[in-house]
């Protein structure tokens, strides 16, 4: 050994990078930690951008973010489990795993962003409420990570059966708390452009979304970490995970294309949420991010090289991630940028809201977490990820 974690077996060209990718993601969330000390010596209404008219910032919209990423891919990698015989098959394994660490990436984001988080655990466990949603999310996404953990040792032992079934498990927490999570926003009445029943689904189609080009995605970079040739059976499975992205595509844009139809026939506040992401301060992030680089332009590179291509659909899979990141911040901030008080004379069209220094270390830190969790993954799970015999 040589002081630093590597991959097993593996010569030192492919070490080096990947201890280099581990002290990266190490000082990531070194620094996203200092970001949230800072947080808490001088304030969070100090630190963060947050205001009493815009509570919400750009720190809920990453923690669902990456929650969302992680119940598409446990909902994948129970699919591909519980109905054998799949092409995804061979990316089962490296699903689950990517599931808990994306998950364990959204708990970090969240935990460093709520003033006193040592009461988040405490609270859930000694002093539940049935009858909120936040309860219901934080608690089904803790019993889905256990949950996973567990599936995870009873796969590397090859305990198959039992995993199949906590992976089912697993997956029914996860969709259960997204629904919840999308339920978050569309239960609050006082803010329109959230209010109704389209959330929780469209949440869900964008957490398929997001699970598939993530599993592309992190397929793709483990084999350019390990200089490895990609068999057959792996590159079968992600062109079936870029088939899924292509139809969650269109179907996301669908549902898109149906919110802003619905809002430009609601109220006065609807319509002025939409006309911030149609020509307002938040155009950009809408047509250029979410919609340009995360729905078209994936969609257009996926059928034009007819899934034939490894870097195409790797490609598509960061654009689409990329994207779901805006959307995600596109959600939480349009839902509250129209003053509640507009009709009152004086008050501006929009409230402003810019994320803070403080509150982009905390987003490295999520993504210092991940990407942790990948090296990791690939030091001492490599096995279980290539294991050939599955659990079919």
């Amino acid at each position: 050994m040589d002081g630093n974690i590597s991959i097993s077996s593996a010569p030192a060209a492919i070490r080096r990078p990947a201890n280099l990718l581990l002290w990266l993601s190490l000082g990531c969330i070194a620094v996203g930690v200092c970001g949230a000390v800072y947080a808490q010596l001088v304030g969070h209404h100090h630190a963060f951008g947050n205001t009493r008219e815009m509570p919400w910032g750009m720190l809920i919209g990453v923690y669902a973010y990456f929650a969302i990423i992680s119940t598409g891919l446990c909902l994948l990698a129970a699919f591909s489990h519980a109905f054998g015989g799949n092409r995804m098959a061979p990316l089962a394994n490296r699903m689950v795993w990517l599931s808990i660490i994306t998950l364990l990436g959204a708990f970090t984001v969240i935990g460093l962003e709520i003033e006193n988080p040592w009461r988040m655990p405490l609270g859930v466990v000694f002093h539940p409420n049935l009858t909120s949603n936040i309860w219901w999310m934080g608690t089904l996404y803790g019993l889905a990570v256990g949950v996973m953990l567990l599936e995870l040792f009873l796969i590397v032992t090859r305990r198959y059966g039992g995993a199949i079934l906590l992976g089912v498990l697993a997956a029914v927490a996860e969709a259960l708390a997204n629904s919840n999570l999308g339920s978050v926003f569309a239960s609050l009445n006082a803010r329109p452009f959230w209010y109704g029943s389209q959330l929780p689904v469209f949440f869900l189609a964008c957490a398929v979304l997001s699970g598939s080009a993530a599993v592309v995605l992190f397929t793709h970079y483990s084999h350019i970490l390990r200089q490895r040739k990609m068999s057959e059976n792996t590159f079968n499975g992600l062109q079936t995970g870029a088939k899924i992205m292509v139809l969650m595509s269109f179907l996301v844009s669908l549902a898109t294309a149906w919110k802003f139809a619905n809002a430009y026939c609601g109220t006065q506040e609807m319509i002025m949420a939409a006309d911030a992401l149609v020509k307002g301060p938040l155009a950009t992030n809408f047509w250029l991010f979410e919609i340009g680089i995360g729905l078209a332009l994936p969609f257009v590179i996926l059928v034009a090289s007819r899934l034939r291509s490894l870097q195409a659909m790797s490609s598509a899979a960061l654009m689409i991630l990329v994207g779901q990141f805006f959307s995600r911040y596109n959600l939480v901030v349009s839902g509250q940028i129209v003053p509640q008080n507009q009709e009152v004379v004086g008050v501006a069209d929009y409230l402003s809201y810019m994320p803070t220094a403080a509150e982009y270390l905390i987003v490295v830190a999520g993504v210092g977490v991940v990407a942790l969790g990948f090296v990791l993954g690939e030091r001492f799970l490599d096995a279980t990820f290539t294991d050939k015999s599955n659990l079919h």
